[in-house]
């Protein structure tokens, strides 16, 4: 009986006991720019592409790759569903690019939400999305294959994550410094 007792508090011990597992990935979350998975989609899509591949166009007899900004423009731009609507004969269609947009705003969104917090990991994440706004700005000024709207608009989703992330910490922080005061008097 003594056996059973001592083995439900040590059980119990360890169930209260906060597990050091997962606190690395949970850092790296933190730090970690969701804004980057599209962004590097993207860039999987814009390298990646030859004369050879079968989304390559046939223009006036010849492959054009998608490193031509036109046959880039027609890859995103093709729709990959086509979804009946209510009215009479309407389709939407839904394009590679739209996916993208998508899946970024719901990583914008997310990151909104992360800028809340507080802590040294949010510190690092607005300085790495920072980087990575860089980053996307200077691939889309430099690269023929970036200057879509596509990536215009996916580099201003990650100008507002930075801006929305300063000036979230900003305010979070006045506020914090304000009850900080308000003890003091």
């Amino acid at each position: 009986m003594d056996d059973k007792a001592t083995k439900s508090k040590t059980s119990s011990r360890r169930r209260d006991k906060p597990s050091d597992r997962g606190q690395g990935m949970r850092a790296l979350f933190g730090i970690f720019p969701l804004l980057s998975i599209p962004i590097i989609i993207y860039n999987l899509l814009a390298f990646s592409r030859s004369p050879d591949d079968p989304d390559a166009v046939i223009v006036e007899g010849a492959a054009v790759a998608l490193s031509d900004v036109p046959h880039m423009h027609a890859f995103l731009n093709a729709p990959i569903w086509k979804i009946p609507m209510v009215s009479d004969g309407a389709f939407w269609a839904v394009s590679r690019g739209d996916i993208l947009l998508i899946l970024g705003l719901t990583f914008l969104f997310a990151e909104v939400l992360k800028s809340t917090s507080t802590g040294a990991a949010t510190i690092f994440n607005h300085a790495v999305s920072m980087l990575l706004f860089i980053f996307a700005l200077v691939e889309f000024l430099l690269f023929k294959n970036f200057a879509t709207s596509v990536f215009f608009i996916l580099s201003l989703m990650c100008l507002l994550d930075v801006l929305a992330g300063v000036v979230v910490t900003i305010v979070s922080a006045r506020r914090d410094f304000a009850v900080g005061e308000g003890f003091g008097k």
